[in-house]
């Protein structure tokens, strides 16, 4: 019963029942309207029609009563009752009726109604529809005028022109049982037409909650068809595909950082382990223990400094650095970098080709995150530059942006591992081999920063010449 109530409150059969409501509620209006005209109007024009005939018939009656021709008057009457299907009725001032073409009224005293004479000696005309005081079984169209003789001014009797309303009710019917065939052809072609409009509709938001579910239990290779259209359903259903895209995409991302931060974090705590187990149980000599106590040093700093820059980007990537719009000297900041890094730059036998104008160039931006970008940019160069070769490190101002540039020479680098020097946890080979205490964190810092900043890192590699370069607005 409960599953019954909900798919009836369903928007299906909202829209198909406030659709169908619509269309009976218009149906009968205009069914009201019309029938109240029609009515009218035909009443109108018979009361109309019979108050010509009994114009007729006061005309004539007038003439007879001046010369007391009853019997002519009589055959005149049944002869224009005859020919018009129309009963005529010739009444004193009171309402006694004198002279009848009904047959039924053949040695009978019939009065016509009080009010309707009342109603023809003022207003000289009386129309209604009446039994004649039950004389009738049923109503008639009653349609009265004055009779006026030479005589005077005062009427000397009533005409009454009597029809039956058969032919009204007739046409009455008739449009009753065409306006109901009327409206339920109407009626079924809207409940077709809603019934298919409105699954049209609701289909496509059906299967949308059926995706969610398949993406709530994990599985994000769901798309939604783009069911031809160009209107908000086609556009909702690529926009939902584009979110399902995303959310693919994030996921192979968080599957990745896990593999990743996994494999970063056993290697450190592998070590550490392995090493303290050796030494408490004896395995590592005495005299080596120190030796070994250093390793476990190293990696555990090592660990911590990997902690620390996770911890990094994670509050890099809620920073808004453009929200204050802050601004600072970025030659200042690359000449501060270079300080910083002379005795690692010295010690690899390295040169320095320093690009950096004595004027100051304001940019946008954080100036403690930028001036890491340019550090680890830096350091990164002088790792990876060959012995005895020079670094570039210069900033050019071009189209209102300060543009940064970093370069080493040392060997090339593939085009297809050029991608994946910005992403978590990468790292070449040669820098697995040669340098223990990198993380795979820096340039993917590097980026995070820099998208913050609503810019972008680009890098190149050819010949031994690796370039690295970033803009950043000025004021």
């Amino acid at each position: 019963m409960k599953t019954l109530k909900k798919r009836f409150r369903g928007l299906y059969w909202r829209q198909l029942f406030v659709t169908a409501g619509m269309v009976m509620l218009t149906l009968l209006l205009l069914g009201a309207s019309f029938f109240s005209l029609s009515y009218n109007y035909a009443r109108s024009q018979k009361s109309e029609e019979l108050g010509e005939k009994a114009q007729m018939v006061a005309q004539i009656a007038a003439g007879y009563l001046r010369t007391g021709q009853e019997d002519d008057l009589r055959q005149l009457a049944t002869f224009a009752a005859t020919v018009s299907e129309v009963d005529f009725l010739i009444c004193d001032t009171e309402g006694h009726v004198g002279l009848s073409t009904d047959p039924a009224m053949e040695g009978l005293v019939v009065t016509v109604p009080e009010e309707m004479t009342r109603e023809v000696l003022e207003n000289q005309i009386s129309a209604h529809r009446s039994d004649l005081g039950g004389f009738y079984e049923a109503k008639r169209f009653v349609v009265g005028v004055p009779i006026y003789t030479d005589d005077g001014d005062e009427p000397a009797g009533i005409a009454f022109a009597v029809s039956t309303s058969e032919s009204l009710d007739s046409m009455w019917q008739g449009f009753i049982g065409l306006f109901f065939m009327t409206a339920f052809v109407v009626l079924m072609i809207s409940f077709m037409a809603s019934s298919v409009t409105a699954m049209r509709q609701v289909q496509p938001i059906r299967e949308m909650a059926q995706a969610t579910r398949r993406y709530a239990e994990g599985d994000f290779d769901v798309r939604m068809r783009d069911y031809g259209r160009d209107d908000e359903v086609g556009e909702l259903a690529a926009s939902f595909n584009n979110m399902a895209e995303t959310l693919q995409q994030t996921e192979r991302q968080r599957r990745e950082f896990i593999a990743n931060i996994s494999h970063e974090l056993k290697t450190p705590m592998t070590t550490i382990a392995g090493y303290t187990d050796g030494i408490l149980d004896g395995t590592i000599p005495p005299e080596n223990e120190r030796q070994y106590l250093q390793i476990i040093s190293d990696e555990s700093r090592r660990l911590s400094r990997l902690v620390r820059r996770m911890l990094d980007v994670s509050q890099l990537q809620a920073m808004d650095p453009l929200r204050n719009g802050s601004r600072f000297d970025i030659c200042e900041s690359m000449r501060r970098v270079l300080i910083s890094l002379e005795k690692k730059i010295t010690d690899r036998q390295l040169d320095v080709d320093a690009d950096i104008p004595d004027e100051p160039i304001l940019v946008l931006g954080d100036k403690d995150l930028i001036t890491q970008v340019i550090y680890n940019l830096l350091d990164n160069a002088a790792k990876f530059a060959t012995p005895g070769t020079k670094l570039y490190l210069g900033v050019t101002p071009l189209d209102g942006k300060a543009r940064v540039t970093v370069r080493n020479l040392g060997e090339t680098i593939s085009p297809e591992e050029l991608p994946l020097l910005f992403e978590r946890f990468h790292k070449s080979d040669k820098s697995r081999s040669e340098d223990k205490d990198g993380v795979g964190l820096g340039l993917y810092i590097v980026k995070t920063i820099l998208e913050q900043h609503k810019e972008k890192i680009n890098v190149t590699s050819e010949n031994g010449v690796t370039t690295f370069s970033f803009s950043l607005a000025m004021e």
